[in-house]
């Protein structure tokens, strides 16, 4: 977008709308002197003709007020209300009509000057000189105020953007759009790998904008970026040919002019790069760099997130079992997948001990997304493993998670299903605190939930006896939280039913059993997912 408007004393093309030959000669000769280039039409029809053929406009029209087809009256107010020519400066120019009376109609009706003849040759080139003043002035500014408007549209994606191949991507539009040009955005991504994108300029890409994902690394930059390992910007011109990876074929004479910016000292740089004709001015060298400014700073905040997202994301794995105890009760299965790298981590977790009485599981989730639910769901986690090494029922456990829950004074629910195989008589003794119900299938082919249940921890609510349920060796178990089948304008229950389809198609191994689920019910990202499939074997298969 480079500025449209020419210096106030530069000379301009002129449109003299007159069907006098002798007028328009003297008007013609009197400007072509002082260097403008003159464009000349007999009448309004021919002149309006020039204005809309969608060739170049003129800076200036002088337009006779008394034309034979119409007035210039009529031409100016046309001119003025066609958004297209409505900012060119029209001075009337009259012989007859030179009373008070003409002039403030002229200038009431759009006119932004009013001579009349004969004119000094003087007087028509300043009154000439001040219309485009004003005019190439207003340009400018709505120019700035266009420009103004597109950096704060590229600024506001830039830290709206939740990946580095965005934020490459937000810096190429945003440098594109505001100088005019092409332009490409280079960057390291918080895990150390090359970004860049590239924005193409010219009349196909107008048509239709896109952004071209690239190979550009900012390492191999073949001029020196002159930050050292400090923060701040900086503005290098160097050749195009030399960088790896880089579109050279996009830029015109192979030379750039690129913003090379650093929010943290010690971080690899951000660059956009855009060809060095572009960036002509004062005000080019200044947007180019603050944009790459911009750049670096939504690439830090990036790099934060991510950086405090990993370390929550490897405490929240550290709550986790590491292995699955070996049973002749069971076999078992799970999978953990943690919500996207953008999403706040959460309170899925899961349980298998192997107890006196059998094997006791558990599959729960704490309500929320955040460091608090992780560090609830840890604290959950250790009180159940204690309260199953001492012998306690699922009914009791959750009791006492219950009590637990209070004597902290934790501010969120949890659901948690525990079910406890009996080593003695094979059944499943289920306590479910408001979970998602365990779904079973037995060696016959049926499939059921097991849909009894108390209320959700957290509540102060007492929880009722665990449910006997019969499972045939062969049977399948399945626990899983809420991630792996809530879609947001999906029906819960209609989830539901899909799942109970789906798991009685599917063989009976629970590594199996957990890879066509999951197959079904691919992962949206948007919440974690714990998923534990159990194959009953009975002490004696």
């Amino acid at each position: 977008m480079p500025d449209p408007s020419p210096s106030d004393n530069s000379p301009a093309s002129i449109l003299i709308v007159d069907d006098n030959p002798t007028n328009r000669y003297v008007l013609r000769t009197t400007l072509s002197r002082a260097g403008h280039a003159v464009v000349e039409a007999e009448d309004g029809t021919q002149a309006l003709a020039l204005l809309s053929s969608g060739g170049p406009l003129p800076e200036v029209a002088i337009v006779d007020v008394r034309l034979p087809d119409m007035t210039g009256f009529d031409v100016c107010e046309r001119i003025k209300a066609d958004a297209v020519t409505a900012a060119l400066p029209v001075i009337h120019v009259s012989a007859s009509a030179i009373t008070a009376t003409d002039r403030t109609q002229g200038l009431n009706r759009g006119a932004d000057a009013y001579l009349t003849e004969p004119i000094a040759p003087d007087e028509l080139l300043a009154t000439v000189t001040a219309a485009l003043r004003y005019a190439r002035a207003r340009r400018r500014a709505e120019h700035l105020a266009d420009r103004l408007l597109h950096l704060n549209e590229a600024t506001h994606l830039l830290y709206s953007a939740d990946s580095a191949t965005e934020v490459a991507r937000a810096a190429a539009e945003g440098a594109a759009t505001v100088l005019g040009t092409t332009a490409v955005a280079a960057l390291i991504s918080p895990h150390g790998e090359p970004a860049s994108a590239v924005r193409a300029a010219g009349p196909a890409e107008k048509a239709s904008p896109g952004v071209e994902t690239g190979e550009v690394d900012v390492r191999e930059l073949p001029s020196h970026h002159g930050l050292g390992e400090r923060t701040g910007t900086r503005l290098l011109r160097v050749a195009a040919g030399p960088w790896p990876g880089f579109p050279a074929h996009l830029i015109p004479g192979g030379t750039l002019a690129v913003g090379v910016a650093r929010a943290k000292p010690g971080r690899p740089p951000v660059c956009l790069a855009v060809p060095a004709e572009a960036v002509a001015t004062p005000d080019d060298e200044q947007l180019l760099t603050q944009l790459a400014q911009a750049c670096a700073l939504a690439l830090e905040a990036l790099r934060s997130y991510t950086e405090e997202h990993d370390l929550a994301l490897t405490l929240q794995r550290s709550f986790l079992p590491d292995t699955l105890p070996r049973s002749s009760l069971a076999e078992l299965a799970v999978r953990y997948l943690p919500a996207s790298e953008h999403t706040e981590i959460g309170g899925d977790f899961y349980e298998a001990l192997p107890t006196r009485d059998g094997l006791l599981l558990a599959v729960g989730d704490v309500a929320g997304h955040s460091l608090d639910a992780a560090m609830l769901m840890g604290q959950i986690r250790h009180a159940l493993r204690a309260y199953a090494i001492e012998e306690h029922s699922p009914q009791a456990i959750l009791e006492r998670i219950e009590n637990l829950l209070v004597a902290v004074e934790a501010q969120l629910t949890l659901t948690l299903c525990i079910v406890l195989v009996d080593g003695g008589t094979g059944l499943l003794h289920v306590a479910n605190a408001g979970h998602l119900p365990p779904l079973l299938r037995t060696p016959d082919g049926s499939v059921r939930f097991v849909e009894e249940h108390g209320p959700l921890l957290g509540l102060r609510l007492p929880q009722p006896s665990a449910v006997p349920v019969a499972a045939p060796p062969g049977s399948v178990l399945v626990m899983t939280t809420d991630g792996l089948i809530e879609r947001r304008h999906e029906d819960l229950g209609d989830s539901l039913t899909r799942l109970s389809e789906v798991l009685g198609t599917l063989q009976t191994d629970a590594e199996k059993v957990c890879d066509g689920l999951l197959a079904a019910f691919p992962p949206d990202g948007e919440d974690d997912v714990a998923l534990m499939a159990v194959r009953v074997t009975g002490p004696s298969e």
